[in-house]
């Protein structure tokens, strides 16, 4: 069901949908809201939205209850649980309506945060490595929270970029040639470690991405320096 369907059209599939056991509907931006049928068992949220009332709108469409209705599933594949927390979880309205710039900024840092993906292409250059993933939001919450500088961020983001280049290979030189695949990945983190700090300027920017790749670099034989001597000693 979608905007070219008919009133008449619509009124079929909805008795369809009604007296059919099973039934699956596909409606894209039409049932949204304002639609009542109590018997619905699973709602799949295949979208993402900013929108909390979206949020809730959508999958309301399940939870409407009935005597032998007691549960309904929820198949989120927008990651919209991920933004929003639990459908069924308490929600700070006042704060919302008192403070819209900020909450949408927040939806859109976690969005942006969701969209990140390291391109397999790289991903394959560091097989030996589990974790390559790091969430700079996360990491600076947690070091505020903690009373800790917001640079111990740059600090850990830069140790797990050194293991990846050490773990992937046998030499220094290997391990400082990794460091170049890192490049957008760097330029990324910094990026997000930026929105964490508020209004940051270009030059303070391009310092840290600069700062950071030195460091990198630096710790990266440091490390593999370390390593060889272990191996010799034994």
């Amino acid at each position: 069901m979608d905007n070219k369907t008919s009133s008449a059209e619509r009124e079929e599939i909805l008795k369809w949908l009604k007296k059919t056991k099973g039934a699956i509907l596909t409606s894209v931006s039409i049932l949204t809201t304002g639609f009542d049928e109590p018997t619905i068992q699973n709602v799949i949220l295949n979208r993402a939205t900013t929108s909390l009332t979206s949020y809730h709108q959508m999958i309301g469409r399940g939870s409407r209850r009935l005597p032998q209705k007691k549960t309904f599933g929820i198949i989120d594949l927008g990651n919209n649980t991920d933004r929003f927390g639990e459908w069924t979880a308490p929600i700070d309205w006042k704060h919302v309506f008192e403070n819209p710039e900020a909450y949408h900024e927040m939806l859109n840092t976690k969005t942006s945060y969701e969209a990140h993906q390291m391109p397999s292409d790289m991903r394959s250059k560091f097989p030996a490595s589990r974790e390559i993933s790091f969430d700079v939001q996360s990491a600076h919450q947690s070091a505020i929270e903690n009373g800790q500088k917001a640079k111990i961020v740059i600090r850990d983001s830069i140790r797990q970029h050194a293991l990846m280049c050490v773990d992937n290979s046998s030499t220094v030189a290997g391990a400082l040639e990794l460091t170049t695949e890192l490049d957008k990945e760097i330029d990324w983190r910094i990026k997000q470690y930026g929105k964490c700090l508020g209004k940051v300027t270009k030059n303070y920017t391009d310092w840290l991405k600069e700062d950071y790749r030195s460091k990198l670099k630096k710790l990266v034989q440091k490390i593999m320096g370390r390593r060889v001597l272990i191996k010799t000693a034994v």
